[in-house]
Protein backbone atom coordinates (compact mmCIF):
# COMPACT_ATOMS: atom_id res chain seq x y z
CA UNK A 1 0.00 0.00 0.00
CA UNK A 2 1.87 3.16 -0.85
CA UNK A 3 2.16 5.50 1.98
CA UNK A 4 0.75 9.43 0.46
CA UNK A 5 2.05 12.46 2.66
CA UNK A 6 -0.03 15.43 3.02
CA UNK A 7 0.81 18.68 4.33
CA UNK A 8 -1.17 17.82 7.75
CA UNK A 9 -1.86 14.23 7.51
CA UNK A 10 -0.27 10.84 5.66
CA UNK A 11 -2.25 8.57 3.84
CA UNK A 12 -0.91 4.55 5.17
CA UNK A 13 -2.30 1.61 5.20
CA UNK A 14 -4.37 -0.02 7.86
CA UNK A 15 -3.35 -1.40 11.02
CA UNK A 16 -5.00 -3.47 13.68
CA UNK A 17 -4.21 -1.21 16.21
CA UNK A 18 -6.16 0.86 14.31
CA UNK A 19 -9.29 -0.83 15.51
CA UNK A 20 -10.57 1.56 18.16
CA UNK A 21 -10.09 4.41 15.85
CA UNK A 22 -12.30 2.59 13.22
CA UNK A 23 -14.58 2.05 15.97
CA UNK A 24 -14.80 5.67 17.14
CA UNK A 25 -14.90 7.35 13.82
CA UNK A 26 -17.97 4.90 12.18
CA UNK A 27 -19.36 4.51 15.76
CA UNK A 28 -20.62 8.66 15.67
CA UNK A 29 -23.86 8.56 14.23
CA UNK A 30 -22.74 12.17 12.83
CA UNK A 31 -20.29 10.71 10.76
CA UNK A 32 -22.19 7.34 9.72
CA UNK A 33 -24.99 9.70 8.73
CA UNK A 34 -24.09 9.86 4.88
CA UNK A 35 -22.40 6.68 5.05
CA UNK A 36 -23.93 3.36 3.60
CA UNK A 37 -25.03 2.15 7.40
CA UNK A 38 -25.73 2.81 10.83
CA UNK A 39 -23.36 3.73 13.54
CA UNK A 40 -21.70 1.14 15.00
CA UNK A 41 -22.57 0.11 18.36
CA UNK A 42 -19.93 -2.64 19.19
CA UNK A 43 -16.30 -3.04 19.06
CA UNK A 44 -16.29 -6.17 16.66
CA UNK A 45 -18.18 -4.08 13.88
CA UNK A 46 -14.70 -2.20 14.10
CA UNK A 47 -12.87 -5.39 14.26
CA UNK A 48 -15.25 -7.16 11.25
CA UNK A 49 -15.00 -3.91 9.23
CA UNK A 50 -10.55 -3.79 9.63
CA UNK A 51 -10.01 -7.37 9.01
CA UNK A 52 -9.92 -6.98 4.95
CA UNK A 53 -8.50 -3.51 5.00
CA UNK A 54 -4.98 -5.63 6.56
CA UNK A 55 -5.06 -7.90 3.52
CA UNK A 56 -2.31 -7.80 1.06
CA UNK A 57 -3.19 -6.15 -2.36
CA UNK A 58 -3.47 -7.96 -5.33
CA UNK A 59 -1.52 -6.89 -8.65
CA UNK A 60 -4.03 -4.54 -9.98
CA UNK A 61 -6.02 -3.69 -6.99
CA UNK A 62 -9.72 -2.62 -7.36
CA UNK A 63 -9.50 -0.89 -3.99
CA UNK A 64 -6.93 1.01 -2.22
CA UNK A 65 -8.38 1.67 1.16
CA UNK A 66 -6.13 4.26 2.97
CA UNK A 67 -5.92 5.03 6.96
CA UNK A 68 -5.92 8.74 7.30
CA UNK A 69 -3.43 9.34 10.08
CA UNK A 70 -2.27 12.80 11.87
CA UNK A 71 1.11 13.43 10.34
CA UNK A 72 2.37 14.31 14.25
CA UNK A 73 1.38 11.15 16.13
CA UNK A 74 0.13 8.62 13.52
CA UNK A 75 -3.27 8.01 15.02
CA UNK A 76 -5.88 7.21 12.67
CA UNK A 77 -8.25 10.25 12.52
CA UNK A 78 -10.42 8.89 8.89
CA UNK A 79 -10.47 7.01 5.78
CA UNK A 80 -10.03 7.71 2.42
CA UNK A 81 -10.79 5.25 -0.72
CA UNK A 82 -10.32 4.86 -3.68
CA UNK A 83 -12.36 1.49 -5.31
CA UNK A 84 -14.61 0.37 -7.85
CA UNK A 85 -10.90 0.98 -10.07
CA UNK A 86 -11.06 -0.52 -13.22
CA UNK A 87 -8.02 -0.49 -15.32
CA UNK A 88 -9.41 -1.07 -18.33
CA UNK A 89 -11.62 1.99 -18.56
CA UNK A 90 -9.44 4.14 -16.78
CA UNK A 91 -11.85 4.99 -13.72
CA UNK A 92 -12.81 4.79 -10.23
CA UNK A 93 -14.71 6.42 -7.27
CA UNK A 94 -13.56 8.37 -4.35
CA UNK A 95 -14.61 8.04 -0.78
CA UNK A 96 -13.43 9.76 2.51
CA UNK A 97 -14.34 10.05 6.33
CA UNK A 98 -13.30 12.54 9.35
CA UNK A 99 -13.97 11.82 13.28
CA UNK A 100 -16.00 14.67 13.81
CA UNK A 101 -13.19 16.77 16.10
CA UNK A 102 -11.37 16.73 12.41
CA UNK A 103 -14.61 18.52 10.27
CA UNK A 104 -14.20 21.59 9.09
CA UNK A 105 -10.61 22.15 9.06
CA UNK A 106 -9.56 21.31 5.29
CA UNK A 107 -8.42 18.11 6.09
CA UNK A 108 -10.48 15.86 3.57
CA UNK A 109 -9.87 18.81 0.94
CA UNK A 110 -5.74 17.59 1.59
CA UNK A 111 -7.18 13.24 1.49
CA UNK A 112 -9.36 13.87 -1.96
CA UNK A 113 -6.61 15.94 -3.26
CA UNK A 114 -3.92 13.97 -2.84
CA UNK A 115 -6.03 10.68 -3.63
CA UNK A 116 -7.23 12.64 -6.70
CA UNK A 117 -3.31 13.21 -7.60
CA UNK A 118 -2.16 9.38 -7.49
CA UNK A 119 -5.42 8.28 -8.95
CA UNK A 120 -5.14 10.40 -12.25
CA UNK A 121 -0.80 10.53 -11.95
CA UNK A 122 0.39 7.32 -11.04
CA UNK A 123 -2.68 5.06 -11.90
CA UNK A 124 -3.59 6.89 -15.08
CA UNK A 125 -6.58 7.23 -14.45
CA UNK A 126 -8.81 9.10 -16.74
CA UNK A 127 -12.33 9.75 -14.59
CA UNK A 128 -13.00 9.93 -10.69
CA UNK A 129 -16.86 9.65 -10.02
CA UNK A 130 -18.28 10.22 -6.42
CA UNK A 131 -21.57 9.24 -5.29
CA UNK A 132 -22.92 11.88 -2.66
CA UNK A 133 -25.95 12.56 -0.43
CA UNK A 134 -27.45 15.57 -1.86
CA UNK A 135 -28.13 16.61 2.00
CA UNK A 136 -24.43 16.38 2.85
CA UNK A 137 -23.12 19.98 1.52
CA UNK A 138 -20.09 19.98 3.17
CA UNK A 139 -18.86 16.89 1.01
CA UNK A 140 -20.50 18.14 -2.46
CA UNK A 141 -18.77 21.63 -1.82
CA UNK A 142 -15.35 19.64 -1.03
CA UNK A 143 -15.96 17.85 -4.31
CA UNK A 144 -17.07 20.57 -6.49
CA UNK A 145 -13.86 23.01 -5.28
CA UNK A 146 -12.11 19.82 -6.21
CA UNK A 147 -13.28 20.55 -10.27
CA UNK A 148 -15.88 17.78 -9.84
CA UNK A 149 -19.34 18.23 -11.94
CA UNK A 150 -22.63 17.03 -11.39
CA UNK A 151 -23.77 14.56 -13.62
CA UNK A 152 -27.07 13.58 -12.50
CA UNK A 153 -29.30 12.56 -9.40
CA UNK A 154 -30.23 9.16 -8.73
CA UNK A 155 -33.51 9.32 -6.70
CA UNK A 156 -34.20 6.45 -4.00
CA UNK A 157 -30.48 5.50 -4.77
CA UNK A 158 -29.71 3.63 -0.92
CA UNK A 159 -31.57 2.13 1.48
CA UNK A 160 -29.37 3.16 4.55
CA UNK A 161 -30.92 2.12 8.13
CA UNK A 162 -34.59 2.68 7.62
CA UNK A 163 -34.11 5.48 5.32
CA UNK A 164 -34.88 5.73 1.12
CA UNK A 165 -31.59 8.23 0.20
CA UNK A 166 -31.27 10.28 -3.31
CA UNK A 167 -27.96 10.52 -4.60
CA UNK A 168 -26.03 12.82 -6.86
CA UNK A 169 -23.91 11.61 -9.03
CA UNK A 170 -20.53 13.96 -9.59
CA UNK A 171 -17.49 13.26 -12.12
CA UNK A 172 -14.03 14.40 -12.21
CA UNK A 173 -11.99 13.97 -15.64
CA UNK A 174 -8.28 14.10 -15.63
CA UNK A 175 -8.35 17.09 -18.01
CA UNK A 176 -10.19 19.13 -15.74
CA UNK A 177 -8.46 18.61 -12.43
CA UNK A 178 -7.79 21.86 -10.75
CA UNK A 179 -4.56 20.94 -9.00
Amino acid sequence: MPVLECERVRLRAFRASDVHAAFALFGDPEVARYWSGPAWITLEQAQAWLAPQLAPLEDKPSMLPWAVADRTTDRMIGTGTLFAINYDQQRAEIGYSLQRAHWGQGLATEVARRMLDYGFDVLKLRRVEADTDPRNTASLRLLEKLGFQREGYARERWNVVTEICDAVLLGLLAREYKR
